[in-house]
Order: C-alpha cells, then structure tokens, then sequence
C-alpha cells in the first residue's frame, strides 16, 4: 500500500474502500501511530478539531449539551477538544487564543455576551463559529439557541393565568441566560400590575438543591405572604419544593412553583414540577451539524436559529388540570 492511500484512509476515509480503511487501522492499532496535528495544520491550514468552549462541564444542563455534540460528531472525520470558562469572561479570552492558534475546523462558544476582545479573536479566528444556548438578532457568524427573555415571560405568564399573584423569583449564580429570565418576568410582572421588588431574592453562589431550599427560606422569611415563585432553574425549584414540603405548605393549592430547563427529575418528583423546556440536546447536535457544513462551503440558511421551548404544565403549578 503506498504512503498516498495509507494518508487518504487517515484524512478522508470515505473516499477509500473499506478494506483499504480496515489495512490502515491495524496498522495504526499495531504501530500505536498517533497522527501530528501541528503537522496536518501546515499542510492542510486546519486541523481536524472543533473547539468547543462552555462555563461549566459539571452541570447537567451543558452535559445534555455535549451529549448532542459528542453524538453529531460520531463517525465524522472531526475531534472534539473542550474548553470549560468556569463562568469568566477572562478564561473565555484565554481559551479562544489557544483555539485559535490551533487552526481549528471550527468553533462552538456558549452564550451571546462575549466581551468585545472575545468577539474580536472569534470574529478574526478564520474558522465557522457558532454561538450556542442563547439568541438574538446580532450573531458573531451563525447561532442555535433559544430567548431566554421570552422564557422568562411565559412562566410569569403561567403563574398569573393560574390565579397567583404574589409571584416571586429566586435565582442563583445569575449569569447573563439567568438575567434574560429575570428581565421577562419583570416585564410580565409590571405589565400585570404586580411587581413588587421585594419578591425578587438573587445570589451569585452557584446553584443547588440545597442552596434552592435555603434561598426559599430567606425568601418566604422576607415575604410570607408570597403564593409563588419562579425560580431560575430546575436545582432551585426542587430545593423551594422540599422546604414547602418540610413546612407543610400545600403545593400547588397553597403555593405554585416554577423551573427551568425541565431536567428530568423535574417530571418525576413529586409533585412534579411546571418548568420551561429547553432543547440542550438538539441545540448541541444541531451545533455540530452546522460546523461541519460550514466547514465544506455548505452555509447552513438561516444562519441564525431559534430553537424555541416547551412550557412544561405539571403538578407544582397546575391549578386547573391542564398539564402539557
């Protein structure tokens, strides 16, 4: 076999038989070749690597993300290698010069609120871009996410048409996506006639079951006559449900609950809880998918995409037995 076709079963595999395919592999197993990216990027002025870069690996909401994304990739001629930001601006700018001197085929960034700096390096880093989990009408390259404003709006909206009326919101670790959530329930609230500031209780701890429980307490403290909350995610809403539940308070009849992001204890805890169903999966499945047409010329249109949510009606919330 000649060194042209051993190299074309690395790079391309497609374009070679599959006996061809199972030869070089072996061969690969047995010599434990390791192919040199710094190499391949002289020669071909990328490397096979989408970068993706996200504020946490450990919280399920990004985990579901790159479920979708390690899922997409599979069987491609393309590599993952992920960058974790921790939720720092700083960290952000760092990684996005690693990746860029790295020539990647591609980038997948969290978020819409890079800081200018950030957005200079992602806008001259020569490579499809794709900025995931948010929207808006001012994308870097291409986007796939959903408006987190209009979330935040249609679980105030729920709560009122269910009857509540001291509706509160509690949050943790309010990053910009938690702040959009915020900014749609103030709307719905003022519009309502029924904002009070006082029912909003915010920390920037990162959030837990356990922080969710101790936050609900504090916030029925500041105001006991609240008949409902929305809290900023399913970890909140769970912990404000065991502290009802350790106080006696009948959910919903007594006090309705609110997530979101929909994980999947969300359905199964009883009460089950109401939350706003986000797509984590598709949004990184769909990421991948973007990249790699990019990346062979095909520009997916539209080039921005609003992948929507799901208003998930359960028991913590369901006054009138309407569930979705």
């Amino acid at each position: 076999m000649s060194v042209i076709t051993a190299s074309r079963a690395l790079r391309t595999p497609h374009i070679v038989s599959e006996k061809v395919r199972k030869r070089v592999a072996d061969a690969v197993e047995r010599l434990g070749y390791a192919p040199n990216q710094a190499a391949r990027a002289l020669a071909s002025a990328t490397t096979p690597i989408i970068g993706v870069i996200i504020p946490s690996v450990t919280n399920q909401v990004f985990s579901d993300v790159l479920r979708g994304i390690y899922d997409a990739i599979e069987g491609s001629p393309y590599q993952v290698q992920l960058g974790n930001t921790r939720y720092t601006s700083r960290k952000e700018e760092e990684l996005l010069k690693v990746f860029g001197s790295q020539r990647p085929a591609g980038l997948i960034v969290s978020g819409v609120d890079q800081t200018p700096a950030a957005r200079a390096l992602l806008a001259g880093i020569g490579c499809p871009v794709v900025q995931i989990m948010d929207y808006n009408d001012d994308p870097i390259d291409m986007m796939i996410g959903f408006d987190h404003r209009e979330g935040g709006r249609a679980a105030a909206r729920h709560l009122i048409e269910q009857g509540y009326r001291r509706i509160g919101f509690i949050g943790a670790r309010m990053d910009p996506r938690a702040r959009r959530r915020l900014e749609g329930y103030e709307q719905v609230m003022h519009d309502a006639g029924l904002y009070d500031e006082r029912l909003i209780l915010t920390t920037p701890m990162p959030s837990s079951v356990t922080l969710g429980s101790q936050i609900f307490a504090d916030f029925l403290a500041m105001v006991p006559d609240a008949d409902a909350v929305f809290c900023n995610n399913d970890d909140m809403a769970l912990g404000a449900l065991f502290e009802c539940q350790r106080r006696r308070i009948r959910v919903p009849d007594q006090f309705g609950i609110m997530g979101y992001n929909d994980l999947e204890y969300s359905a199964t805890s009883v009460p089950s809880i109401s939350s706003i169903r986000t797509h984590r999966y598709d949004v990184g499945r769909r990421a991948i998918e973007m990249v790699i047409a990019a990346a062979r010329g095909e520009r997916p249109s539209p080039a921005a995409v609003d992948i929507g949510y799901e208003l998930k009606v359960r028991q913590s919330t369901d006054r009138g037995g309407a569930r979705t």
